[in-house]
């Protein structure tokens, strides 16, 4: 069986990405790993997601039909991490919403990241 390892999403502004996904991550019992000044790590039970300056020091770039994907569990989580995320400054690509098996909603980061909260 085949499981994910870790994401990556790129950053332009680590302090800010890291202050965006500690808040969006606050309920979750996440630990936080700062692996190096350019890379911090939120881990949990099969779950590692980070943010990070590019390796080559170009500027990070969102990829067109990239979306990092989230199970939250629920109806109610998927509706209050969509509601806290559009607070820090994400910007909405789909509100909360029934779409076929899942109810899911779309946002992006502060560098414009697409992730999916789906219960």
């Amino acid at each position: 069986m085949i499981k994910m390892n870790y994401v990556v999403v790129g950053t332009n502004d680590i302090q800010a990405a890291v202050l965006f996904y500690d808040s969006l991550f606050a309920a979750e019992g996440l630990q936080k790993l700062e692996a190096s000044e350019r890379m911090t790590y939120w881990l949990g039970e099969d779950f590692a997601f980070s943010v990070a300056i590019p390796f080559d020091q170009a500027a990070a770039t969102h990829g067109n039909g990239t979306m990092v994907g989230f199970n939250f569990g629920s109806v109610e989580k998927v509706e209050a991490i969509y509601a806290n995320a559009l607070q820090l400054g994400a910007t909405c690509e789909g509100m909360p919403a029934q779409r076929g098996p899942r109810f899911s909603a779309y946002v992006r980061d502060l560098d414009k990241n697409k992730l999916c909260f789906s219960d």
